[in-house]
C-alpha cells in the first residue's frame, strides 16, 4: 500500500512511538503529536509544522479547530488535520484541506482510510483510500 511514497504526513494520534520508525523505513516522515500522545516520549514531536513538499507548502496539525495560522497568508496551499477521524477533502479557496481519516483502529463507525496527495499540473490534489480490514 505505501510501497513508492515519497514521503509520509501523519496528523493523528501516533499511540506506539515506534510506529514513526517503521514507517520512516518506507519513506521520510513528517508528524504531529496528537491530543493521547502526552508522555516524555512525543516531547520532540512537534504540534502542528509546515514544510514543503514537491512544491507544494503543507501545514500539518492534528486538529483543526487549533489552527493558529491563516494559511492563506502563510503560502500554505495544504492543511492536513486528524483529530476527527473523519476522512475529508475539502477545497476552501485556494486551500486543500485534508483529514486523512485513520489507518489504525477503526474509531467509532468511521472507516479505516488513508489519503495520498499529489502535484497534478502544479496544484495539490487528494484521493481517500478506505483500507479493507
Amino acid at each position: 500500500m505505501l510501497a513508492g511514497c515519497q514521503h509520509i504526513l501523519h496528523g493523528g494520534d501516533i499511540g506506539d512511538p515506534a510506529i514513526l520508525q517503521q514507517l520512516s523505513s518506507l519513506a521520510p516522515v513528517t508528524a504531529v503529536r496528537g491530543n493521547n500522545d502526552c508522555d516524555a516520549a512525543y516531547d520532540a514531536i512537534p504540534e502542528a509544522v509546515t514544510t514543503a513538499l514537491g512544491g507544494i507548502v503543507i501545514h500539518l496539525l492534528h486538529d483543526l479547530k487549533t489552527l493558529a495560522i491563516d494559511p492563506v497568508h502563510e503560502g500554505v496551499q495544504v492543511v492536513v488535520s486528524g483529530h476527527s477521524h473523519k476522512p475529508l477533502i475539502d477545497q476552501r479557496g485556494a486551500v486543500l484541506y485534508v483529514n486523512p481519516g485513520s489507518a489504525g483502529p477503526r474509531r467509532f463507525s468511521l472507516p479505516v482510510s488513508v489519503a495520498r496527495l499529489w502535484l497534478a499540473q502544479g496544484q495539490p490534489c487528494a484521493e481517500l483510500l478506505t483500507l479493507a480490514v
